[in-house]
């Protein structure tokens, strides 16, 4: 994590940044994420989503399609912010600081 009291490049502070919405946050660090076309930040995100853990578990096998499409959409779902269920701080979290070190 960075230091709280440092503010983020942009000039933001930790107090500005935590006053907005989870949405909000995803959002903004999303699109610098793309800006810099930083994949490693988008990975770091998935794994730490709710459905992850089923979606990775699923063989592929002819007989899974349907729940290998259901888990791939409740991902999709939880990655543009609808879902984040028990992940919901932690991801915040991940955002906040993403923002505060780039």
């Amino acid at each position: 994590m960075t230091d709280a009291s440092a503010p983020a490049p942009d000039g933001r502070s930790f107090a500005e940044l935590d006053a907005l919405s989870t949405e909000e946050l995803r959002q903004q660090a999303f699109t610098l994420a793309r800006e810099r076309h930083d994949v490693r930040f988008f990975w770091s995100v998935l794994r730490h989503l709710p459905n992850a853990d089923e979606a990775a578990a699923l063989d592929g096998a002819p007989n899974s399609v349907g729940p290998t499409l259901d888990e791939a959409a409740a991902l999709w779902r939880e990655l543009t912010g609808h879902g984040y269920e028990e992940s919901a701080p932690l991801l915040r979290a991940a955002f906040i600081d993403y923002l505060m070190k780039h």
